[in-house]
């Protein structure tokens, strides 16, 4: 999920999911009674509603235990001695649980809902004919802006944000692929990229953007944001979300250029056990009503078709999270890449980050 979230908030998100019902959902790393189901997922990144009525329809318990980082679910999962029987990585983090035998495949016969999602989410390159997934929210990397100090028109495409009138006053969420990626397609580059030459052009390019970075943080910028702290903004749709939310003057844009499409997933890690419980929340979780409402309760966007169907107009019809065609056309999804390829983002985005 395209959040950081600090210890305190998982802590805080597990303790409110533990009040929702006198079927307390308990954070745990595994259960081996017959009638549950063991959830591994980000904090705060479900509606308890949903989880206390999933149980109620189908007498399945459900545990959940938090995550704060792809890496570290993946960890946690390749060390063993877990029964979690649902994890939801992002898309090149499935990639890489495939590649080391760490997911079972889905038994397409059990499930009932895939007819609800949007073709344009299936089939992804991380994950052909989803055989290991299935699409929980998806999202963008884009700008935020304060309309009382820029105009639309000022910060339409990635390249705006190298402009002199800007010095002192973007933030940057710290995330080497996603700030690299930007700098690569202001040169017509794929943001998968790893030839070293492109990759140093990308770098100087991001030392030119120095002058006009007013931090690079992570949650923070979300505070700074809100309280009309800093005009511009590099980062992804959900946090823009919920900023948005939060301060009416803070609007959000996807260069139409190019930028980040990003998925969150369910697959089921290879020590899952309970096999009846997955499938009934995986087909519960398709169910159009059921995916509305999650969505409304993170504000991401969701996969789901017939979800989408049912959302308010104002949501469904907001481009600034749901992008027309020609944008999604352009959007593009990040492969996993090699431990030593990594390595040569990071290299040249810590220089970055000195320069600054």
């Amino acid at each position: 999920m395209k959040r950081l979230i600090s210890i305190i908030v998982a802590l805080l998100a597990i303790c409110g999911l533990l009040g929702y019902s006198s079927d307390r959902l308990q954070a745990s790393s595994g259960s081996t009674g017959s009638h549950v189901l063991n959830l591994y997922n980000w904090g705060d990144y479900i509606d308890p509603g949903l989880l206390t009525k999933f149980q109620k329809e189908t007498g399945y318990h459900v545990n959940v235990e938090t995550f704060d980082s792809n890496e570290a679910m993946y960890t946690k999962i390749k060390q063993g001695g877990t029964q979690y029987d649902l994890a939801i990585p992002s898309e090149y983090m499935v990639a890489k649980m495939k590649r080391a035998h760490l997911l079972k495949p889905l038994d397409q016969r059990k499930l009932t809902g895939w007819h609800n999602y949007d073709p344009r989410f299936l089939n992804q390159s991380f994950d052909r004919g989803n055989r290991y997934s299935m699409p929980y929210f998806w999202g963008t990397l884009g700008i935020i802006y304060n309309d009382k100090y820029v105009r639309a028109n000022e910060v339409q495409h990635w390249q705006d944000l190298w402009s002199p009138k800007f010095h002192d006053k973007i933030m940057l969420i710290d995330s080497a692929r996603d700030i690299m990626g930007m700098a690569l397609i202001t040169q017509g580059q794929s943001m998968n990229s790893t030839d070293p030459a492109t990759l140093s052009a990308a770098e100087k390019k991001l030392n030119n953007l120095a002058p006009n970075v007013k931090a690079v943080v992570a949650d923070e910028i979300k505070m700074y944001m809100i309280q009309n702290e800093a005009p511009l903004a590099v980062d992804w749709s959900g946090e823009a979300a919920e900023m948005l939310a939060n301060n009416p003057h803070l609007h959000y844009i996807v260069p139409s250029e190019g930028s980040n499409l990003w998925f969150d997933n369910l697959v089921i890690p290879k020590t899952a056990t309970h096999t009846k419980a997955i499938y009934a929340f995986l087909n519960f979780m398709s169910e159009p009503q059921n995916a509305a409402q999650n969505a409304k309760y993170i504000g991401y966007a969701t996969p789901n078709k017939a979800a989408k169907a049912l959302l308010p107009r104002s949501v469904r019809d907001d481009q600034q999270f749901y992008p027309n065609q020609q944008t999604l056309q352009h959007l593009q999804v990040y492969q996993d890449l090699s431990p030593a390829k990594v390595q040569l983002y990071n290299d040249r985005y810590l220089e970055f980050k000195m320069h600054h």
